[in-house]
C-alpha cells in the first residue's frame, strides 16, 4: 500500500528533430558506440557481478571509452543505463543503437531559437526542433537539464526534454473514487464509470492472427508488416489509455476526490502459475494496466489528486453492502458480470462492487480517523485496518492465513 505526493512532475516532451542529411551519419555513429559501450559494460558489470555505480565506473571508464571513442559524459550516461536497465527488468538484452541518454553537459535547450545543441562524438552540433503549441506551451520558460536522443524505426530523429511540471497540493479528502481494473472492463470506478476492453481485446485478437499468419512467410515484406502491426496496436493501447486516465483524474478533479486502485504488483506472474489456454496466456500478458496506471499518477500529480494504491485480496469477493465474504474457501458469490450477496441478498454489477470495497479500503487508509470495514472469513471476523503500514501490512498477512 502507497500513497503518492509529489511537489513536481517529472514529464517527457517528444520534440521532433530536424536533421541534416550530412550530419544523419554523425548521429548513427554516436548511437551505435553508445550502444557498444553499453554492451560491453553489461558483460563486465555480469561478470564481476558489480551493480554499483561508483566501483563499475572505475572498472569500465577507461577500457570502454578508448574502444568506443565516446565522449567522458557519454561513457558515464552508458554505465547508468546499464545500471537503471538491470534494476528494471530481471534479465537485460542487447543495446541496441536507437538511442542515447544526455545531461546538462551533453545537452542544451535554446527556447529563443527553437533548437538544442547535442554533443556527438564529433562535436557540439545544433538542431532545429519541429514542434507545435502543445510542446511549445510546455517548454517554455523550462531550463530542462536531461534529454534522451532516439530514431525510430523509419529513421527519424526526435529527442525527448525531461521538464518539471508544478503541482497543485494535495490534501485528505473524504470522497474517494475506487477504481477496479480488468480486461472485460478496462476501468470501473464506484461512481458507475466504466469502460469496455472489447474493443481492445478485438484489436489484439484480430491482430494476433494476422502475427500468426505473416510469420508463416517469413519474408522481407511480412517482417515490415509484422514491424507496422506492432506499432499501431502500441500506438492503439497508449491512446486508449490515455482517454481513460484524462477522465479519471478529470472526474476526481472535479468531485475533489482521491483515486484508489488495486495494487496489482506481479499479477501477471501470479496469474501465469494458474493452468490456462494460450489465448487466455496472451491475453493476460498484454493487459497494459501498469501503463494506464502510469498515466494516471502523472496526471494525478500535475492535477493535485492524490492516488492511493490498496491490496487487492476480497476486493471482487467481498459484498460492499454488508462486507460479507462466502464462508466457502474457493467459492464466490460473484458470477462473471453479476454479484449476489448469499447473506444480505444485495445484487450488483461485480465490477462496481469490487469498485465500491476499494473506495471504503481507499478512505480507511486516506483518513484513518474513520472506522474500517470488516467482513466475515472462515467463521472469524477479520477487520480491515484503518492504519497503513506495518500495522496494515499484519492485518493483511493475518487475514490471509485465516483463510
Amino acid at each position: 500500500m502507497s500513497i503518492q505526493r509529489y511537489a513536481v512532475q517529472t514529464i517527457s516532451v517528444k520534440c521532433k528533430l530536424q536533421v541534416p542529411v550530412e550530419l544523419r551519419q554523425e548521429i548513427d555513429a554516436t548511437l551505435q558506440g553508445f550502444a557498444d559501450a553499453c554492451n560491453q559494460i553489461y558483460e563486465v558489470a555480469k561478470r564481476e557481478n558489480c551493480w554499483n555505480t561508483t566501483k563499475l565506473h572505475h572498472q569500465v571508464y577507461k577500457p570502454v571509452r578508448e574502444a568506443t571513442g565516446l565522449k567522458a559524459n557519454h561513457v558515464c550516461q552508458a554505465i547508468r543505463r546499464v545500471i537503471g536497465n538491470a534494476k528494471a527488468v530481471k534479465q537485460v538484452h542487447k543495446f541496441r543503437p536507437t538511442s542515447l541518454n544526455l545531461d546538462l553537459r551533453t545537452f542544451q535547450y535554446i527556447e529563443d531559437l527553437q533548437t538544442v545543441g547535442i554533443t556527438l562524438m564529433c562535436g557540439r552540433k545544433k538542431f532545429k526542433l519541429s514542434i507545435g503549441n502543445y510542446q511549445l506551451a510546455l517548454l517554455r520558460g523550462q531550463s530542462p537539464t536531461a534529454a534522451t536522443l532516439n530514431k525510430t524505426k523509419r529513421g527519424d530523429y526526435y529527442i525527448n526534454i525531461c521538464v518539471d511540471i508544478p503541482t497543485d497540493p494535495t490534501g485528505k479528502t473524504p470522497k474517494v473514487i475506487g477504481v477496479d481494473l480488468g480486461r472485460r472492463d478496462i476501468a470501473t470506478t464506484s461512481t458507475g464509470q466504466s469502460w469496455s476492453g472489447e474493443q481492445i481485446q478485438n484489436t489484439r485478437d484480430r491482430y494476433s492472427k494476422v502475427r500468426a499468419n505473416v510469420q508463416s512467410k517469413r519474408t522481407r515484406s511480412s517482417r515490415r508488416l509484422m514491424r507496422r502491426l506492432s506499432g499501431r496496436e502500441r500506438r492503439f493501447q497508449k491512446w486508449l489509455n490515455h482517454n481513460i486516465s484524462k477522465q479519471l483524474v478529470q472526474d476526481a478533479k472535479s468531485g475533489n476526490a482521491t483515486l484508489a486502485f488495486e495494487d496489482l504488483t506481479n499479477i501477471r506472474e501470479s496469474l501465469n502459475q494458474k493452468p490456462r489456454s494460450k489465448t487466455e496466456r496472451r491475453r493476460s500478458n498484454n493487459w497494459a494496466f501498469y501503463q494506464l496506471r502510469l498515466f494516471v499518477e502523472y496526471k494525478a500529480n500535475i492535477a493535485g489528486v492524490l492516488v492511493i494504491f490498496v491490496p487487492p485480496a476480497y476486493t471482487s469477493q467481498t459484498c460492499s453492502r454488508c462486507h460479507q465474504v462466502h464462508p466457502v474457501k474457493g467459492k464466490s458469490y460473484r458470477s462473471g458480470k453479476s454479484f449476489k450477496c448469499g447473506h444480505c441478498g444485495f445484487e450488483h454489477d461485480a465490477d462496481i462492487n469490487a469498485a465500491l470495497n476499494i473506495a471504503a479500503l481507499g478512505v480507511s487508509v486516506n483518513n484513518p480517523e474513520v472506522p474500517g470495514i470488516a467482513c466475515l472469513l472462515s467463521g472469524q471476523l477479520s477487520l480491515f485496518p484503518t492504519t497503513g503500514g506495518e500495522n496494515w501490512d499484519k492485518a493483511y498477512t493475518d487475514r490471509r492465513s485465516a483463510v
